[in-house]
């Protein structure tokens, strides 16, 4: 947005807010990241368990059962003993994926500038 937009351009549901209600939990670009470019778009909770490091079993779930509420999920149930349960990115779930590697790239990119930043009180990094 511009400066000098129409008011109607900020209000409480524009698109840029809903992006970042998105984006609002820790570990829902990570899932989608890793669900991509490690598991080609498909994976099992334990397989996103062990790929993603620091996440706990609960929050895991928790995201999964948002990211799928939101559409950029699918949980498809395997019938076997005991159930095995898959998690693949949906069409909208792989559109998103675009700007999160593009943010991951930059990331990448720009490291150094990255571990300047003053760790927040609240970060594992020291």
């Amino acid at each position: 947005m511009q400066p000098g937009t129409p008011d109607g351009e900020w209000r409480e549901d524009c698109a840029p807010r809903r992006v970042l209600e998105l984006f609002s939990t820790k570990w829902t670009s990570m899932v989608l990241h890793t669900l991509h470019a490690r598991h080609a778009g498909a994976a099992r909770t334990g397989v996103l368990l062990r790929s993603l490091p620091g996440i706990s079993k609960k929050m895991l779930t928790q995201t999964l059962r948002d990211m799928e509420a939101g559409g950029m999920i699918s949980r498809h149930v395997q019938s076997a003993v005991p159930p095995m349960v898959e998690y693949r990115l949906t069409n909208l779930g792989h559109r998103f994926v675009e700007p999160v590697e593009l943010l991951y790239g930059w990331g990448r990119d720009n490291a150094d500038a990255l571990d300047q930043l003053v760790p927040r009180a609240t970060s594992r990094r020291s």
